[in-house]
């Protein structure tokens, strides 16, 4: 594919949720931006590789120093709550909330109903983490998952991983409340939905 234009629109289209047209509309909203702009872009995409990388407790993608992420670094966070979410939008909208105060663990995607294999997600680290994680004040964990059914079948999944090394441990595992109604995504959840989801978990 030679094409410039027609490069960049197929790269575009790799993105969640684009389809061809909207790819088509960022290839021209480029290409109708100041070389500032484009040189903006460019840097920011360069960036991602050298300035950003995954908080080795929380699994999320942060930028700054090496190490522990901003949230995982805070002594005020609650530590005995862990909410486990699927992806880093969906910790980025626990935290919008300013209802949960708590700390993460980014599963890294959600089960797959067409094959139900659990590659890419991070249930073995998960559990790993949990006798560490007890030791510092651990009590509960909130398996914090969209209202579909992925989301359900990554919750039963993970609840079985977790029971052996819960139970073990005296922790309670819980599933955020009906907050959300059925196919919501925690991404798009507006602050009071998630604020009715966390209370009413069980």
């Amino acid at each position: 594919m030679g094409d410039p234009i027609e490069r960049l629109s197929a790269l575009f289209e790799r993105f969640p949720g684009i389809g061809p047209r909207q790819a088509q509309r960022f290839v021209q909203f480029l290409l109708r931006s100041s070389p500032a702009i484009r040189r903006e872009f460019i840097t920011s995409v360069q960036e991602l590789g050298s300035s950003v990388h995954q908080c080795p407790e929380c699994m999320r993608f942060s930028s700054g120093e090496r190490g522990l992420c901003s949230i995982c670094s805070n002594k005020e966070r609650d530590f005995s709550l862990l909410a486990v979410v699927s992806s880093d939008a969906d910790l980025l909208a626990l935290e919008r909330s300013r209802t949960y105060r708590g700390r993460y663990f980014v599963l890294g995607g959600l089960l797959s109903l067409a094959s139900e294999k659990t590659n890419g997600l991070r249930i073995k680290e998960l559990s790993g983490s949990v006798p560490k994680r007890t030791k510092v004040g651990l009590k509960e964990i909130i398996l914090a998952f969209p209202a579909n059914p992925e989301g359900d079948a990554t919750a039963i999944r993970v609840r079985e991983e977790l029971s052996p090394v819960a139970k073990e441990n005296d922790l309670k595992l819980s599933t955020l409340g009906r907050g959300l109604s059925t196919g919501s995504e925690l991404e798009y959840a507006d602050p009071d939905t998630l604020k009715s989801a966390l209370d009413n978990r069980k």
